[in-house]
């Protein structure tokens, strides 16, 4: 028995000697951590950005859209993926939308009964409110980053043909009629916060297409933009 309580002594001994050893290199024995899995995904999350590190999904839902043959869209959906790019140089930040090609958004489109648009050219800038313009309160050293509360975001797309319909003809045959969308130049005035967490957000906003009236002044015309509601959009990162 007493031979056996020696032996213990020794290990027990020459453990805590190896941890006095650590501890005077400034070591510790290697220790198990258990990390939860909300752990792993909050340190796996990355923040969603205006650049081409996030995939945004737009859905466009035009209510007051008349094609090509005079019907008028009702609550049709469009969807276009792909990247805020910000150009370098500008201030205040502004870029372009880059999106995807036609078929490969076209493949995740089928639950919704959603149709793609084709993109010519977009812009985007982050703005204070174009309707309350003042100097930006950054200017007086208030905030550390500039603080712009909305996105101007135009984009305008291609002419997009619609599924065909068939028509009764006057001889009593079936009369089938192409119908497009004709090319669209939309607005919107987006709301955008920059969440710590998060990232970037933006918000569901009207959609705008603008208006031109001419007015006839003596000797000369003027013309004037109004802009007119056809529907939403909103965003979702991916």
């Amino acid at each position: 028995m007493t031979g056996l309580l020696s032996i213990t002594t020794l290990i027990l001994a020459s453990a805590a000697s190896q941890t006095n050893a650590f501890a005077g290199n400034g070591l510790l024995p290697r220790t198990t951590t258990l990390i939860s899995k909300s752990q792993l995904s909050l340190s796996s999350t990355k923040t969603t950005t205006l650049t081409d590190e996030t995939t945004w999904r737009l859905r466009l839902l035009l209510n007051d859209v008349t094609t090509s043959q005079g019907k008028k869209l009702d609550g049709q959906l469009f969807v276009l993926e792909g990247h805020f790019i910000e150009e370098e140089g500008y201030e205040p930040p502004q870029g372009l939308f880059r999106p995807f090609a036609k078929e490969r958004v076209e493949g995740g489109t089928g639950k919704d009964n959603a149709m793609v648009l084709e993109v010519i050219r977009s812009r985007w800038t982050l703005s204070e409110d174009p309707n309350d313009k003042k100097d930006g309160l950054w200017i007086w050293g208030l905030f550390k980053e500039p603080l712009y509360p909305f996105m101007l975001l135009q984009i305008e797309t291609k002419e997009l043909e619609l599924p065909s319909g068939t028509q009764q003809a006057n001889d009593g045959r079936e009369d089938i009629k192409s119908d497009t969308i004709p090319p669209l130049k939309l607005y919107a005035q987006v709301t955008h916060i920059r969440n710590e967490e998060v990232g970037v957000e933006l918000k569901t906003a009207n959609l705008n297409v603008r208006v031109l009236e001419k007015i006839q002044l003596p000797g000369a015309s003027v013309d004037l933009y109004e802009e007119e509601r056809v529907g939403q959009v909103s965003f979702q990162p991916l």
